[in-house]
């Protein structure tokens, strides 16, 4: 036997319904908005470019070497390596950095310092094989690397596999012997890149050594003037870090590997000089 309810309960039980339903609604909505509608939004397939970057791979240059002297296998292999994990450095790079600086930051914040770091890897690899060897040439055509978008992987156990799309071009001899100095590079809007000076800190240079030392006192200076050029040129680009990471960084690393050629050029016939490398570093001057 039914009861009937009092007006006032049934008002209650009204405004209980309706409150479930209001929640209920909230509910669907929210639901809904979190689905999303891949097609329409496009949320799915930004959310996948920024996971995936893609791959940088480089050209295998262990097997474009010739036989390796007993004498320069231990200098080769720690060398192949070290192309290895530029490698990896610079695909964890890639993955994180994902959305910064503008079209052109892959290029001239990874995969151009990454290609300098492998010109000079490539080129110690090459000079210790010419030391009891006939040096290779022709193997910076291998340093350049690519990005192959969508995460397609590179193979190579030492270098990477795939190919590039361009060949290196080795800075050519300025003709200046200063390799570097207080105030190297011309004045720009964006400032002017300035390298300690390498000749004047270099002990007594043996005749047997002055040709290649000059070379590479020149070569310091090319690298000043291209850097300079490229501060210019890329003005406003990338973030607040882009001339520290795209040009400041990869200039450190050419100079590393020039002043340890002169240091070694040096050592062959006499004492090899230390702690050049503190003169590798250079700063912009506003």
């Amino acid at each position: 036997m039914s009861r009937a309810l009092p007006k006032y309960s049934k008002r209650r039980v009204a405004i209980i319904g309706g409150a479930a339903a209001v929640v209920l609604s909230g509910a669907v909505i929210a639901g809904s908005a979190l689905a999303g509608e891949p097609a329409k939004s496009g949320t799915t397939r930004t959310a996948r470019t920024l996971a995936d970057p893609g791959t940088i791979t480089c050209p295998d240059v262990k097997s474009k070497l010739p036989a390796v002297p007993a004498s320069a296998k231990a200098e080769v292999d720690r060398n192949l390596a070290l192309l290895q994990t530029q490698i990896q450095e610079a695909n964890t790079r890639l993955k994180n950095t994902v959305g910064q600086g503008g079209p052109n930051f892959v290029n001239n914040a990874i995969l151009g310092p990454l290609k300098d770091k492998r010109v000079s890897t490539i080129d110690r690899i090459a000079i210790s094989i010419g030391r009891k060897g006939t040096r290779p040439t022709g193997l910076d055509a291998l340093a350049p690397c690519t990005l192959n978008a969508g995460g397609a992987t590179g193979g190579g156990a030492n270098a990477g596999g795939g190919q590039a799309s361009t060949s290196a071009t080795p800075g050519k001899a300025a003709g200046q012997r200063s390799g570097g100095g207080a105030a190297a590079g011309g004045s720009t809007a964006a400032g002017t890149i300035t390298c300690p000076d390498v000749a004047s800190a270099l002990p007594a240079v043996p005749a047997s050594a002055k040709a290649e030392v000059d070379r590479n006192l020149a070569l310091l200076q090319t690298q000043i003037q291209e850097a300079d050029t490229r501060l210019k040129n890329t003005v406003g680009q990338g973030g607040p870090n882009f001339v520290n990471n795209a040009i400041l960084g990869p200039l450190k690393d050419k100079r590393v590997s020039t002043i340890d050629r002169i240091a070694i050029s040096i050592g062959r016939t006499s004492a090899k000089p230390t702690g050049l490398d503190a003169l590798a570093a250079c700063t912009l001057t506003k």
